[in-house]
């Protein structure tokens, strides 16, 4: 079995083997081994020239980021939570965003940028919340979630081929997770949705740390006789509308589940299209299940009643097939 904080740590090694331009650089990369522990034992392996440990400051070293790729190397980035991120934003935004697009073409920023995502481990409301919907909204970047052991191990390699910047969302509930890995595991897909399970009777769309509970949920409904189809959105822009789509088509119902919020969240994007483009494949309202508005708690019980849970999302489907 391999844990999904061992297959990014060979994920890493595998890129910085194959490419000398690959380097990792961020705060705690290096001799303390990530701040979860990712990184461990890469800086005794290659060096501090390609496993780089920077200031506590997010905006100099995704710059720094930006300014190495922008140079020919192929860069990634650590920043320690998706929360902390906010502090690059200008850079990530205004700068690698946009820098193709402002010069007619003529420059990339093949950066690829890692972060810790998501609640679940009593990490506070600094620490926990689920910030994808910021960064899918811009065009420019690229947008990864990768849920599985098979995706955290495979997606970074086909992230460093792209001219654009990149950013994983890696979820924080996720690192001890284990499953079997192919010993010839490697690249994936990072254009599609994947269906995790088939199904005729519900749609059920999400991706991260959130793909488990829909999962947990259609293992509960399938001892109640209903058939869930189990979508991994896996890359939140481009959205792969069109797996989405073709499951409606088929199952006629449609229940997203989302650890980020209701409000102006990946749920609205799911929800907007499949009403815009699937509308006449519904037979029933579109229903989200969603974190509760509210900063994400500290104490264990409150954590988990602000997040999505099995029972509520197999709620939500019964009353979609009812």
């Amino acid at each position: 079995m391999t844990t999904y904080r061992e297959a990014v740590r060979e994920a890493l090694r595998e890129a910085l083997i194959r490419d000398e331009r690959v380097f990792l650089m961020g705060e705690d990369v290096g001799a303390y081994g990530g701040c979860f522990g990712v990184s461990r034992g890469l800086l005794d392996e290659f060096g501090p020239r390609r496993i780089r440990d920077t200031p506590l400051s997010e905006s100099a070293f995704v710059g720094a980021g930006i300014g190495a790729a922008l140079g020919g190397l192929r860069p990634v980035v650590e920043i320690m939570t998706v929360n902390f991120s906010l502090l690059a934003l200008d850079q990530i935004l205004n700068n690698a965003a946009t820098l193709r697009h402002m010069s007619g073409g003529q420059l990339g920023v093949p950066l690829v940028i890692r972060m810790a995502t998501g609640a679940g481990r009593q990490l506070g409301a600094q620490h926990s919340h689920s910030l994808e919907a910021f960064y899918a909204h811009i065009p420019g970047l690229r947008v990864l979630s990768p849920a599985t052991v098979a995706d955290a191990r495979g997606m970074l390699w086909t992230a460093l081929q792209d001219p654009d910047p990149v950013l994983i969302f890696e979820p924080i509930a996720l690192y001890n997770s284990e499953a079997e890995l192919a010993s010839d595991a490697g690249a994936v897909d990072i254009d599609s949705a994947v269906v995790r399970r088939t199904g005729t009777d519900v749609t059920l769309v999400s991706y991260g740390g959130a793909l488990h509970v829909a999962e947990a949920a259609a293992d509960q409904l399938a001892g109640e006789g209903i058939a869930a189809e189990v979508i991994d959105l896996r890359t939140l822009r481009p959205l792969d509308e069109a797996t989405v789509l073709a499951s409606i088509a088929r199952t006629h119902r449609l229940v997203i589940v989302d650890e980020g919020w209701r409000s102006v969240g990946v749920s609205a994007e799911i929800a907007a299209r499949a009403a815009e483009n699937g509308y006449w494949s519904l037979d029933a309202p579109i229903a989200r299940v969603c974190t509760a508005e509210v900063p994400i708690p500290y104490p264990r019980h409150l954590e988990e009643a602000a997040l999505p849970q099995p029972a509520v999302v197999a709620e939500a489907v019964r009353k979609a097939v009812s």
